[in-house]
């Protein structure tokens, strides 16, 4: 718990831990996976019987955009009566804070399971291949709706009063609304852009989608059998300068990259397509 301490001192301490994981980076990552933290015990107590602490939950997710690494979407819930705390300790979109602050942030949240909770699904880049890639394709959305649905489920399943759902959407908010209130119903579903913005508890889901990408690709492990190069990818996002010089230099002239790629981004084909001359 947050104590006595201001939010700066908090901050400040829990940024100089180092080595800090979340327990939801798994290495090697070789396979799609899911992480759930514990129901907090605030609401467990009167378990086997099903819990009434009406519960808000928020959905976002981290690396979308990027040609490496896996997807990851998240969930994070509590009581609806601590939902604003979360503003007061500085959640807001990952995207606007620093790695750091990031990093701090994911440590409150593991220094609060007593109230709050949180699960990932992460996708791996070779499903993100083989899905794209199949005949018909399920392309990204289709696989953001699936994760979604997933992690509320298995939130439900633990018997937590779910009430008020909010998500950052993919694709069509309407439609991808109707889908989730025909899933869930009778739960008050809002699906808006920059929701991680706007929903404190979408801003804690972002927290934990993000850092555990970031995680996972930062100590990636190469499972390739002698593969030795550098970790100097970048941000894994097509347009960024340092990916591509990355991609340029370390991809085989004819096997291609490691599986830390995803075969199925316009980027990677193009390069992989480029004719190779062959010395006979």
């Amino acid at each position: 718990m947050l104590g006595n301490e201001t939010l700066t001192d908090t901050i400040d301490k829990l940024s100089e831990v180092i080595g800090f994981r979340l327990p939801s980076v798994q290495l090697p990552h070789q396979k799609s996976y899911t992480y759930s933290s514990p129901v907090p015990a605030l609401l467990v107590e009167n378990l086997p019987n099903k819990v009434n602490e009406p519960c808000v939950l928020g959905v976002d997710e981290a690396g979308r955009g990027p040609c490496l690494g896996p997807m990851v979407y998240a969930v994070s819930y509590c009581p609806v009566s601590r939902h604003q705390e979360f503003k007061a300790m500085g959640f807001d979109d990952s995207k606007k804070l620093t790695e750091d602050r990031r990093t701090a942030l994911a440590k409150i949240i593991e220094a609060n399971l007593d109230w709050v909770g949180w699960a990932v699904y992460v996708i791996s880049p070779q499903d993100i291949s083989v899905n794209m890639l199949a005949r018909p394709p399920f392309n990204l959305n289709e696989m953001a709706h699936d994760a979604t649905i997933k992690l509320i489920r298995s939130v439900l399943e633990q018997k937590v009063n779910l009430t008020e759902i909010y998500v950052d959407p993919v694709g069509p908010s309407q439609s991808y609304q109707v889908k989730l209130s025909r899933n869930f119903p009778g739960i008050s579903i809002t699906v808006e852009p920059k929701a991680d913005a706007l929903y404190p508890i979408v801003s804690a889901a972002s927290i934990c989608a993000k850092v555990t990408r970031d995680q996972i690709v930062q100590n990636w492990i190469w499972t390739e059998e002698g593969l030795d190069i550098p970790k100097n990818f970048g941000s894994g996002y097509p347009s960024d300068p340092n990916t591509v010089k990355w991609l340029k230099k370390n991809g085989d002239r004819f096997f291609g990259y490691p599986s830390i790629i995803r075969f199925s981004w316009k980027t990677i084909s193009t390069i992989i397509e480029e004719p190779k001359n062959i010395e006979w």
